[in-house]
């Protein structure tokens, strides 16, 4: 399964550069049409949908590359996002500090969950990292000083050079971070490691017996996970002015699930497609109806009947009909 020889298999992943760069030139340009068409809303509407991609993303990373199945990782969204307004409650503003040590309490964190859980499987594995994030949910309602139940709201946003980023620089960075995580990802997948990470997830017994280090492989994904999720968590923060124990919350774990099984597991593209088809039904089925899950739920129906690899496999399926 493992190709020492580097060449392509069906482990092989890729980005699809020249298809996609049309798609990034249009984002690159996104606030100078907005603003042109007087809608600048949109822009702080792309920006969510680039962090929750970025989220997903490293979901994506551990369910669907890895087959670790995580019922808490919206808890190290948390953290990361916890860490930037406990640091800028103290007075630490600089994105240069407070996004690499919301990054790396993210990691730790990830980390340390990871060694525990990871020595279970199945339902075990899915109950046991979701009573890690409940654990961090009641403790961070449980921290008066950081606003307890109330949440925590942040006296600004995180400085680049002295200056704080307006809500056009900010969409920048976080369509830049969601860059970086992919490419990265990207190279990770198509790495030695990542093939070993893909081969644990279709049978980690047989890959122990042929000796590869199962849980050091799983463990580092699952950190890399953290971090990426503990990124989200920064922007997530930075954009909304305010930290809440809710972005712990089971729920939200369950929201990034359904963005990954939406856009298509175990596809590079699956956590982006699955946090934009989600955010932007829920903004249009949101204006309409307060009962919007409704739509939700009939196009994850339909998605699951008709592609059941996700929107990212609707191209392959309508390629197969055709034939």
């Amino acid at each position: 399964m493992v190709d020492s020889n580097n060449t392509r298999t069906s482990l092989h992943h890729t980005l699809h550069l020249r298809a996609a760069l049309p798609v990034f030139l249009v984002l690159l340009a996104l606030p100078q049409i907005t603003a042109a068409l007087h809608a600048e809303f949109y822009v702080t509407l792309a920006t969510r949908i680039a962090i929750f991609a970025l989220a997903a993303s490293s979901l994506n990373l551990i369910l669907g590359f890895g087959g670790l199945v995580s019922f808490g990782h919206a808890a190290f969204v948390g953290a990361g996002a916890y860490t930037v307004g406990i640091l800028m409650q103290q007075g630490a503003v600089p994105a240069a500090i407070a996004w690499p040590a919301a990054m790396l309490v993210s990691a730790g964190l990830a980390c340390l969950i990871g060694f525990i859980s990871l020595r279970t499987q199945g339902v075990y594995f899915i109950m046991i990292t979701l009573a890690f994030a409940q654990m961090l949910y009641y403790l961070a309602v449980s921290l008066k000083t950081y606003g307890g139940d109330d949440g925590l709201p942040l006296a600004g946003r995180n400085t680049w050079a002295g200056i704080a980023p307006d809500d056009t620089a900010l969409y920048y960075l976080a369509l830049g971070a969601l860059t970086l995580c992919l490419l990265f990802t990207q190279r990770l997948l198509n790495a030695r490691f990542g093939q070993v990470l893909q081969g644990l997830r279709e049978n980690p017994v047989r890959m122990q017996a042929l000796g590869f280090p199962v849980l050091r492989t799983q463990l580092t994904a699952f950190t890399l996970a953290g971090a990426m999720a503990g990124l989200a968590g920064t922007l997530l923060a930075n954009q909304g002015g305010f930290v809440s124990p809710s972005m712990m919350q089971w729920s939200q774990s369950g929201m990034l699930m359904v963005m990954v099984i939406l856009g298509g597991v175990g596809h590079l593209y699956g956590g982006v497609l699955g946090a934009a088809a989600f955010l932007l039904l829920e903004e249009v089925l949101g204006h309409t109806t307060e009962h919007w899950q409704l739509g939700l739920g009939a196009m994850l129906l339909a998605v699951v009947l008709l592609a059941p690899r996700g929107l990212a496999s609707l191209r392959s399926v309508w390629t197969r009909s055709q034939a």
